[in-house]
């Protein structure tokens, strides 16, 4: 016979002996390990929600969208943005895989942004290597945004922009730092963005075999840089950013 004491009111579990019973013990503190981790993990990984879109008028009716953008630090190829809309009845299945994309695993965020694609209204526009040279990688990321924004088959009332500011639109834009933690739609937004410059990375390392943006997406990693050095600069280089300019001029 196990007799068993609330452990709230300071009693301990004991076995038919009257003994304490270890193995609730080390079950009840392995709980509460767990439990404690989950919070801890929480608080460091916050999920998105829609607080944001609901303070600008969703449920009311205004159209919100997320934008979000990608490829503002490599040493090569486009700075890529994408302008999300998710829908009312969004499964709720789905939004809770929604997420920060650079948190997620690569097959997830793949997973993920194809169930987005057949779910939401969307819209992906690109700054090219010359506009980041000419305008700098600032407006030419606030550039690419504007295009994204401007694609969408919808009117927009709100735009929610990642970031500290915004580019200049039609509708209304509130930037919010760090949004693709807070806002589901910015975080859609992000993930869309993300699969796409990936892919189109991967696809001109076929081009340019040699600088790895098949796996590094053109960031400056050292085999990145040291193919620049045994390579040159190609035309998807950003001559703009210090390592790019220096080996171009070393090499003339």
């Amino acid at each position: 016979m196990l007799v068993q004491e609330k452990n709230d009111l300071g009693q301990e579990r004991v076995n038919a002996f009257g003994e304490k019973d270890l193995r609730f013990s080390f079950w009840e503190s392995f709980s509460f390990d767990i439990e404690n981790a989950i919070d801890k993990l929480s608080f460091m990984f916050p999920m998105p929600d829609f607080e944001h879109e609901s303070r600008f008028g969703r449920l009311e009716g205004k159209i919100i969208c997320g934008v979000d953008e990608v490829g503002r630090g490599p040493l090569a190829g486009p700075v890529v943005a994408a302008a999300a809309i998710l829908p009312l009845d969004m499964p709720s299945n789905l939004l809770s895989r929604i997420q920060d994309s650079k948190q997620m695993l690569r097959a997830e965020r793949e997973a993920v942004c194809g169930l987005l694609k057949t779910r939401c209204t969307y819209a992906i526009a690109e700054a090219s290597v010359q506009e980041i040279d000419q305008l700098n990688i600032l407006w030419a990321t606030m550039l690419a945004m504007q295009r994204a924004v401007e694609k969408l088959a919808l009117q927009i009332d709100v735009a929610l922009i990642d970031g500290n500011r915004a580019p200049k639109l039609s509708c209304q834009a509130f930037p919010i730092v760090e949004g693709d933690d807070k806002s589901l739609s910015i975080a859609a937004a992000s993930i869309i963005a993300k699969v796409y410059r990936d892919d189109l990375m991967k696809s001109l390392s076929e081009k340019f075999p040699g600088y790895g943006w098949e796996h590094n997406a053109g960031y400056g990693t050292r085999e990145h840089i040291e193919a620049i050095r045994c390579h040159g600069v190609t035309e998807c280089h950003r001559e703009s950013f210090a390592p790019v300019r220096l080996a171009r001029a070393k090499s003339s």
